[in-house]
């Protein structure tokens, strides 16, 4: 009697299919996110608060037979869609801010990182405007020149009056 692949006993071949689906980590983040601005604005606090009141008048002033959630039972589905949309909502908003967190974490090594270049290029820069000033003290300037030639010309002229002066005595 050959084994039917259909029987619990009977072991699968090949890959098992799991239950648990393949969750792209940063679409659910970027949807939790999302999720999270949208919880945190004015218009959905508004619309909460518009969607309890109107279930409230509903089941509290509608006739018995339509009333879904009675106001002797003290709204008990109220209550839970209330505590379950808390349920997933704290997660979401926790997951969002470890998101953010990361991304303030990378920001904040980036600006360190270029705080540090940019010290680094300001010594730099502060060392060569010193190597320049203390070349500048070695370069003549135009009133140094100006002064030795002065000198040279006086030279010069004190020595033609020394030799005119040799000239006429020897003549």
């Amino acid at each position: 009697m050959a084994k039917s692949l259909d029987r619990l006993d009977t072991p699968l071949l090949g890959k098992r299919k799991t239950l648990v689906p393949r969750i792209d980590r940063e679409r659910f983040g970027r949807a939790s996110e999302t999720f999270a601005r949208a919880l945190g604005t004015g218009s959905f606090l508004i619309g909460l608060t518009v969607f309890v009141a109107l279930w409230l008048i509903w089941n509290s002033t509608a006739p018995d037979s339509v009333i879904f959630d009675p106001k002797t039972t003290n709204f008990t589905l109220l209550t839970l869609l209330l505590s379950l949309q808390a349920s997933y909502a704290a997660p979401l908003i926790l997951l969002a801010q470890n998101r953010q967190d990361d991304r303030d974490r990378v920001k904040t090594e980036q600006d360190r990182q270029r705080a540090e270049r940019n010290l680094a290029d300001t010594e730099y820069l502060a060392r060569e405007v010193v190597a320049l000033r203390l070349a500048m003290q070695e370069v003549a300037t135009k009133e140094f020149v100006k002064d030795e030639l002065r000198e040279m010309l006086e030279e010069l002229l004190s020595e033609l009056k020394a030799q005119d002066k040799t000239v006429d005595k020897t003549e």
